[in-house]
């Protein structure tokens, strides 16, 4: 593991360059720098072989070319050996004849885990590891979720999620409650008395998007 670890737990925050590593994976040895340059989402599970998990991978790895047409790396990792990562990616294609396309890291320490708040300091398991990293290509946090380990995400709205991002990085505009691609999005309020126009809507008007 890299250096970079020394993080204290927890204090990962969006607007953070999120912490460098170098593990084991399902792919080979990842570097998490190696992404720089490229959207990255970074998502742990609780582990291997459970059912809610399952189907959060199989779901991603369906929607990968969905991904990568929006110029967006996958990296899973939980607290499971590269081994049993192994065995789980191969019993995920036989039973549901798709392959995991991207790596998945293995954290048996759970030092990436707690370097990236993933988990408390002082936990002794993986239970409540269920978090998403929307990474930008300067390595900056965008944005994060955190689910309980009975609850699954939904790949719908990490797509969604990185699409608002990317949109508000080509334009200053801001994203509406419920948006998808191609919707209409908002203007940002004007910032004086003077540039108020006689609209109603001025502080809430929605626009084509760019």
């Amino acid at each position: 593991m890299s250096d970079a670890l020394q993080v204290k737990s927890g204090s990962l925050r969006i607007g953070d360059v999120a912490p460098d590593f170098e593990a084991r994976t399902t792919r080979g040895p990842v570097k998490l720098s190696d992404y720089r340059g490229r959207w990255l989402i970074f998502f742990s599970h609780p582990a291997d072989f459970t059912p809610v998990c399952t189907t959060e991978f199989v779901a991603l790895a369906r929607h990968q070319d969905q991904f990568e047409a929006m110029d967006c790396a996958l990296l899973g990792l939980s607290v499971d050996s590269l081994y049993s990562h192994l065995a789980w990616a191969r019993a995920i294609e036989e039973k549901f004849d798709v392959k995991i396309p991207f790596p998945i890291v293995e954290d048996p320490s759970m030092a990436v885990g707690r370097a990236f708040g993933m988990i408390d300091e002082t936990a002794a398991d993986s239970a409540a590891m269920r978090t998403s990293y929307f990474i930008d290509p300067d390595g900056v946090v965008r944005a994060t979720t955190c689910y309980p380990h009975n609850v699954g995400r939904s790949v719908d709205e990490m797509i969604r999620l990185l699409a608002a991002l990317q949109l508000t990085d080509k334009a200053d505009v801001l994203i509406p409650e419920g948006w998808q691609p191609g919707d209409d999005v908002l203007q940002i309020p004007p910032l004086s008395a003077t540039d108020i126009n006689r609209e109603d809507d001025w502080f809430c008007h929605r626009v084509k998007a760019p």
